[in-house]
C-alpha cells in the first residue's frame, strides 16, 4: 500500500502537504554605511548570532460617540531590533561597532554631528533559501535611518564555555518588506503604491 500525504495538512482548506515554511537560522544581516572605519559589512555579517524581525506598533485613536466608542490607527512605530553578534579575537566587530557608536557621539570632545544623515546607516535581513554558490533570498526586510540605541557588552564569566557576544539595540526609521518574484509588502515608494480608496460615504468606518 502506498503512503498517502494528502491528508497531511487542515481539513476544509485545501489537499496536499504543506508548504516549506522559512527556516529561522537560514538569514544574512547585512549593514551599509555602518561605522567609521569603511566598510565593515563583511565581518559583522560573518559574525552574527541572531537578529530579531521588524516589529510596528500603532497608537490608538480612541473617538466617543453617542453610545460606544470608535477606534483608528494614529501614527505608528517602528520598534528597534536587536543584532547580536561575537566579539572576535581580532577586535574587528568591536572595533566597527566603536566607530558607529563615535560616528554618533564624539565622546572624547562631547561633540555631536549637526544631522541625523552624519551617523545613521541602513539595514538589511534577508532570509535564504539554504544554497551556499548562488544563495536566494527569499524574502528581504530594508531598515532605513538606522542608528545604535543601545549597546551591551555582555559579561566575562568563569563558569561558562559560551563566546562572548555583543547586542545592539538598532532604531530605524522606516522599513521596507519585499518577498522574492512578488515584490515589494511594505513599500516605502509611493510611485509603487496604489491610490488611496475612496470610501463609500463619508462616516464609514
Amino acid at each position: 500500500m502506498a503512503v498517502n500525504l494528502d491528508k497531511f495538512n487542515v481539513p476544509g482548506v485545501g489537499t496536499g502537504v504543506l508548504v516549506q515554511p522559512k527556516l529561522a537560522y537560514r538569514f544574512r544581516v547585512t549593514l551599509q554605511n555602518f561605522s567609521s572605519n569603511g566598510s565593515t559589512s563583511v565581518q559583522m555579517t560573518s559574525q552574527v548570532v541572531s537578529v530579531t524581525r521588524p516589529s510596528l506598533t500603532h497608537d490608538d485613536i480612541t473617538l466617543d460617540v453617542y453610545n460606544s466608542r470608535i477606534y483608528l490607527a494614529g501614527k505608528h512605530t517602528w520598534d528597534a531590533v536587536t543584532l547580536t553578534v561575537r566579539d572576535d579575537v581580532t577586535g574587528e566587530v568591536a572595533r566597527a561597532i566603536a566607530g558607529q557608536l563615535q560616528r554618533q557621539l564624539n565622546h572624547a570632545q562631547q561633540s555631536g554631528p549637526v544631522a541625523g544623515s552624519g551617523y545613521k546607516f541602513s539595514m538589511t535581513i534577508e532570509n535564504l533559501d539554504g544554497g551556499q554558490d548562488n544563495a536566494t533570498a527569499l524574502d528581504t526586510w530594508e531598515l532605513a535611518g538606522c542608528y545604535i540605541q543601545n549597546v551591551n557588552y555582555g559579561e566575562n564569566n568563569y563558569s561558562t564555555s559560551d563566546a562572548l557576544q555583543i547586542s545592539l539595540a538598532i532604531k530605524f526609521d522606516n522599513a521596507n518588506h519585499s518577498l522574492n518574484n512578488i515584490g515589494p509588502v511594505l513599500d516605502t515608494d509611493p510611485a509603487n503604491v496604489g491610490p488611496t480608496p475612496v470610501p463609500s460615504s463619508v462616516g464609514k468606518y
